[in-house]
């Protein structure tokens, strides 16, 4: 009598619940991913006694630190920069409003010339963010 050895009995993982595993992931990660808003630099606002309050999504907002860093929309750039940007951001949202996030220290000359790359760009309507008066 002859013996024969049996070929292939590897160990076989099973699939059929793989697609269910994978599907479970994937909502796992959509619920707990945090959509990170915009930061800008960290700066003190000068206060004002009355303000309004403008849609989001007709805002582009550009800070400037008491460094003279210049942030817009979380993207730091020089001051020759952001005639450019605003330019292009303008074009895709013609009713587009700047919000000017200014530090109460900020150099002077770095205000200035951004003010006038925003005239450059045709950007004509600038909102200068504050902080409401306290009390």
């Amino acid at each position: 009598m002859e013996l024969r050895r049996k070929e292939g009995t590897g160990a076989r993982i099973p699939t059929s619940s793989m697609a269910d595993i994978a599907f479970l992931l994937i909502v796992f990660f959509m619920v707990t991913t945090i959509f990170k808003l915009e930061q800008g630099l960290p700066i003190t606002l000068p206060r004002s006694v009355a303000g309004e309050k403008i849609p989001r999504e007709r805002i582009a907002h550009i800070w400037i630190d008491r460094n003279g860093l210049i942030s817009i929309d979380d993207l730091l750039v020089n001051v020759v920069d952001i005639e450019p940007l605003v330019t292009v951001k303008m074009r895709e949202n013609p009713a587009l409003i700047i919000a000017f996030n200014t530090d109460e220290h900020a150099p002077y000359r770095i205000v200035d010339e951004s003010m006038e790359r925003l005239k450059l760009a045709n950007a004509l309507r600038i909102a200068f963010t504050t902080m409401p008066q306290e009390g």
